[in-house]
């Protein structure tokens, strides 16, 4: 049990758990933009459409003989309009998660530049060398001293 106690507490998890809400979230306003804002436009374009109706039929939806006898069937269907409006949905966000990071890397680029810090990809190359290098080095020079004698 401390061991678990232990794991939840860190915070890789809890900022996983944040993370995971707000993007749960955020698809679901994104969603709406797609179905509620983007989507009845184009479809007035082409000619008041709503693409969630698009759909092929492979068996109509049959009507209870008896009312309350639940012996009704219901419609089946390949309802390719909603995978049209979830693809839309799926490049907003990913449109959206590009612009926040693009953003995000920019504002960073900017605050290392005031703060003069390196990037950390350029700090990794002037690092001191390995100690194979300074082996190296050293080889070489001892190389060269013997050469000049």
């Amino acid at each position: 049990m401390k061991e678990f106690k232990k794991f939840i507490s860190k915070g890789n998890v809890i900022e996983l758990a944040v993370g995971l809400i707000m993007a749960t979230y955020f698809g679901a306003i994104v969603k709406s933009l797609v179905n509620d804002i983007v989507m009845p436009p184009i479809g007035s374009l082409l000619g008041r459409v709503d693409f969630a109706d698009f759909k092929y039929v492979i068996q109509s939806a049959q009507p209870e003989t008896k009312p309350g006898a639940g012996d009704g069937l219901a419609e089946i269907a390949i309802s390719y309009g909603l995978f049209i409006n979830n693809i839309i949905t799926f490049l907003i966000v990913a449109l959206s998660i590009f612009i926040a990071l693009k953003a995000i890397n920019k504002m960073k680029e900017k605050l290392e530049a005031e703060l003069g810090v390196e990037n950390e990809s350029e700090s990794k190359v002037a690092a001191a060398p390995s100690p194979e290098e300074v082996l190296l080095i050293e080889i070489r020079d001892l190389l060269k001293q013997q050469k000049g004698q």
